[in-house]
Formats: C-alpha cells, sequence, structure tokens
C-alpha cells in the first residue's frame, strides 16, 4: 500500500495532521470510509464517483478502503475529499508523485470535479505549518485569504483534473511562495458615522478617545436619543488600522465562523448584536463550535446597546473573556479556546423609562429602578474602566452645527501614536493598558510623587476598592500616552477619576 496522503483537521485554533491511507483489494465494487468521520465525511463518496467520472479519471471498480488516521478523532470537514481523491490516485498508481510528509491537500471536491474552498483554511495553514508541512494544495477560492499565512508555499487547485495533470508533470505546477504574508493596503473606512458627526458630547468623545487609546472596555449612561449609540458607532473611526498579523486573526475567525472563504478581513471588527442573542450567540459554541460575537469582534469592538435587557446568564458569560481576552467553548466531545481580546462598549438609560436624573419627569417607582440596576452585576462592572454619562444637547445646535472629520483625524493620529507607546513599552505590537496585570502596572506606570499622593488621598476619601485603584492607574497611563508623557502627573490621575463608577452607576 502506497503511503498516505495528509491533510489538516482544524476547527479552532490549533489542529492535527491527518493521513489519508487507501487500500485497493479484490470484491466487489465499493468506497468504505473508516476512521469516525461525521455524515459530511462519509458522503464523500459520491462525491467522489461523480468527479472521478467528469474528470475522465479512473475510479477502480474494485474494493477501495480510506482510513483517516488517528481513527479515533472525530471528523466533521469536507476539506479531507482532495486528500481522499489523491490517496485513491496513487493507490491506482494513475499518479507516481513522490509525496513526503511535507505535503498537505486541502480542499472540497464537487460532483463536476471543482475543487471548492473550505472553511477555517487559515487556521489549517498555520497548525500545517507548525507541524513542519511547506507545501500546501488548497482551492483557487482560498488562495487569497491563505497568503496571509506567511512562511508557506501554497499550490492552487481548480479542478481533481488540473491537479492530476500537475502531478504527473503533464503541466507546469503554479506555485504561490509567501515569505512575508499578502500585503493588504488599508481600504477607506466604511463606518456608517464619524465622531465629528456627533453634536457636542465633548465629555463623552474625550472618554471614547481613551477608550480607543488603551483598548479600554467603556459604559455610557444618558437619557434615550443622546447620542450613545452614534458614539458607539462613531468608535472605529479613531481607531488605529489593522496590522497584517492581526489581519489574518481575525479572518481566520470570520472563516470559521462563515462561508465567506475569499473574504479579507481588513478593517476592525464591528459587532452589534440584538439583546435577544442567545448565550451560544455571544460566546460561542453550538453542535459545532463556532466562535461567537465575542470573538467575532477580536480585536475590535462588541457593542452591547441596552446592556440591562440582555439576559443575566449571557452578560455575566462575559466575565471571563472580559478579564482574559479568550473564551473557552466546553462541550462534552470538545473543548476550544478563541480569542476575544474586544473592546466592550456598552449602553444604558438610568432606568426603564430612560428619564431618572435628566430634565423630564421620571415614572419608574423604586422597584422598577431597584430591578432594573440589578441586571448587571458588580463583578461585570468591575471590568469596565470608563463610565461617562451622555448628556442632552441643546436641539438650537443640532442643524447649526457642521460635521467635520478633521477633529476625527486628529483624535485618530493621537490614538495611533498612544499605541505606538504601548507597543514600545510592552514590546508587543498587540498589547494595550487595557490588558495590563497588577505586576505590569507596577513596572511601567511610573506615577509621579505628587500624582502618587493624590490618588492615595482619593482612594481614601471616595472609598475606592483595590481593583478601581489599579483600574485608574491604567486610565492615567493611557491620558498620559495620549499627552506623549512619560510620568504620570497629578492631570492624569484627576481626569482618570472622572471616569469611575459614580452614585449613579454603581448599581447598574
Amino acid at each position: 500500500m502506497p503511503g498516505p496522503v495528509q491533510s489538516i483537521l482544524q476547527n479552532s485554533l490549533d489542529g492535527i495532521i491527518i493521513e489519508a491511507e487507501c487500500h485497493i483489494s479484490n470484491g466487489l465494487p465499493a468506497i468504505i470510509l473508516i476512521g469516525l468521520g461525521n455524515k459530511a465525511v462519509e458522503e464523500a463518496r459520491e462525491r467522489l464517483r461523480s468527479a472521478f467520472a467528469a474528470s475522465k479519471l479512473t475510479l477502480p471498480a474494485k474494493r477501495i478502503t480510506i482510513n483517516l488516521a488517528p481513527a479515533d478523532v472525530p471528523k466533521d470537514s469536507t476539506a479531507f475529499d482532495l486528500a481522499i481523491a489523491v490517496s485513491i490516485l496513487q493507490a491506482s498508481s494513475q499518479v507516481h508523485h513522490d509525496f513526503t510528509n511535507r505535503e498537505a491537500f486541502i480542499g472540497e471536491i464537487g460532483l463536476d470535479g471543482i475543487i471548492r474552498p473550505v472553511r477555517g483554511i487559515i487556521g489549517k495553514l498555520l497548525a500545517g505549518r507548525g507541524r513542519g508541512i511547506e507545501v500546501f494544495y488548497v482551492p483557487v477560492g482560498n488562495v487569497e485569504q491563505a497568503q496571509l499565512v506567511p512562511g508557506v508555499t501554497l499550490i492552487p487547485v481548480t479542478n481533481l483534473a488540473e491537479l492530476h495533470r500537475n502531478l504527473i508533470g503533464a503541466t507546469p505546477t503554479p506555485i504561490i511562495n509567501t515569505s512575508n504574508g499578502l500585503q493588504v493596503r488599508q481600504p477607506p473606512k466604511t463606518t456608517h458615522h464619524q465622531m465629528g458627526e456627533v453634536i457636542g458630547q465633548a465629555a463623552a468623545k474625550r472618554a471614547m478617545e481613551i477608550a480607543a487609546a488603551g483598548g479600554h472596555n467603556i459604559f455610557l449612561s444618558g437619557p434615550p436619543g443622546t447620542g450613545k449609540s452614534m458614539l458607539a458607532k462613531a468608535l472605529p473611526s479613531i481607531l488605529p488600522p489593522l496590522t497584517q498579523q492581526e489581519m489574518l486573526e481575525v479572518t481566520h475567525l470570520h472563516s470559521l465562523a462563515n462561508n465567506d472563504y475569499e473574504q479579507l478581513v481588513t478593517e476592525r471588527p464591528f459587532r452589534s448584536p440584538h439583546h435577544s442573542a442567545s448565550n451560544i450567540a455571544i460566546i460561542g459554541g453550538g453542535l459545532n463550535i463556532r466562535p461567537g460575537e465575542i470573538s467575532l469582534s477580536h480585536r475590535g469592538v462588541l457593542f452591547l446597546d441596552e446592556f440591562p435587557e440582555f439576559s443575566r446568564s449571557t452578560i455575566e458569560a462575559l466575565r471571563q473573556p472580559l478579564e482574559d481576552g479568550v473564551i473557552t467553548v466546553a462541550r462534552a466531545k470538545q473543548s476550544v479556546v478563541y480569542p476575544a481580546r474586544c473592546m466592550l462598549v456598552a449602553t444604558a438609560n438610568p432606568c426603564p423609562c430612560g428619564f431618572y436624573g435628566s430634565t423630564k419627569p421620571c415614572v419608574c417607582s423604586v422597584s422598577d429602578l431597584v430591578r432594573y440596576r440589578q441586571r448587571i452585576s458588580g463583578p461585570i462592572l468591575d471590568r469596565i474602566d470608563l463610565f461617562a454619562t451622555v448628556e442632552s444637547i441643546d436641539h438650537t445646535q443640532l442643524l447649526a452645527a457642521t460635521p467635520t472629520t478633521a477633529d476625527d483625524t486628529a483624535a485618530k493620529q493621537r490614538v495611533i501614536e498612544a499605541r505606538h507607546l504601548q507597543a514600545v513599552r510592552f514590546a508587543d505590537d498587540y498589547s494595550t493598558n487595557a490588558s495590563m496585570s497588577n505586576p505590569t502596572i507596577k513596572r511601567h506606570a511610573k506615577l509621579a510623587p505628587t500624582a502618587k499622593a493624590l490618588l492615595d488621598r482619593a482612594a481614601a476619601q471616595l472609598d475606592i476598592s483595590a481593583r478601581s485603584y489599579m483600574r485608574t492607574v491604567k486610565v492615567s497611563r493611557t491620558i498620559a500616552d495620549l499627552d506623549n508623557s512619560a510620568m504620570i502627573t497629578p492631570a492624569h490621575i484627576s481626569e482618570a477619576l472622572q471616569y469611575r463608577r459614580t452614585n449613579q452607576t454603581e448599581a447598574i
């Protein structure tokens, strides 16, 4: 029996090499697939029969046994079709290619022999590269995403007949080397809102800029119609562009979750699920585990409008990912860890009717207020760094003011420069002040003596908890970065204290 043909099983951020072994023996014509494959894998038998006939290739009229090893690992992907087809060609002596353990075949075969793209190609390439595979035969439809992965050799495959000709040397083999990965030019931003379109709200805009600069979670509260949602939707307009590595991570996650096999994600994600979304939709999972909204917003923004209207269990499920930057989805048969390093932007009204504390009368009872505010627990609010109130706007300003993008450009440049300072400080292009641990804060905070004295006095007078104390330092560090200041000064501490939880929000 000839040697195995390799493919890759990959549903999360890691993967294993799958070897397609083929044995042809005398007996009634049949294709037997073993190796713990699901229905999609087993149906490859019918796809192969039609594809071989359409490609004018010989499918031996014998008993063909295909083993997908290791046989004790469940397999649920059509990406093994190509490896199975090549193993049959090899076992039936229709190709005499010198296969090595440095090649892998990935792709789904159609009834007409066309090689169709598959989900999660980036993860498969990363997993294969990490295990010594250098050459990947991939569908043409996956090539654009695949070129984001540096340091691999890609051989695009259009159909089974073309692959057969390439393997026997009848036609030249197209080769793509991705030494540094695909260099993608950033297209213009397509967000629906710009910060300049929001009239007034200088304090809230400043809070959003600080959040963008340090990657902080932010909570916006205020009466309905004051611009909370508009501010949140304008946040991507001042965020820095995705780096190549971030683009690879984000595109990979989105490829796992949907069928956009040819789409490159070149902008920071902005996900805004409805408050009726289920736990699985937010955190990930399902029968075949897929990333949820918190992972699809990785390196971007997760906007939860009307935060208290989400179910209590959904809100509490955000605890681990907001703290650790990853989400662990555990099921009976499988456990998967997805990245979830996103900025949470949550909005809420001060009460069910929305007008508590405003100039308009509130019609809510005390029990209504208590129930509404108890929908969000203290531990979740402890994971939010910035709290800002969005006040009502004078109506005469709404039509008089002219939206401008000049402020957006300046704010974005300040954010980019602040992020660069953090990358240099942490020797990591992807770490931000929001992700600092307590030891990291002690090492990099650099408070001036007068600033520390001010913070200590404020902590004593305002009865600030230990977690809030360290959170204030993180926010102060970001404000200092926006000012291009190496030291945190009393002015930075004073501004950071303005964004702590107030009496109005400490129960929400």
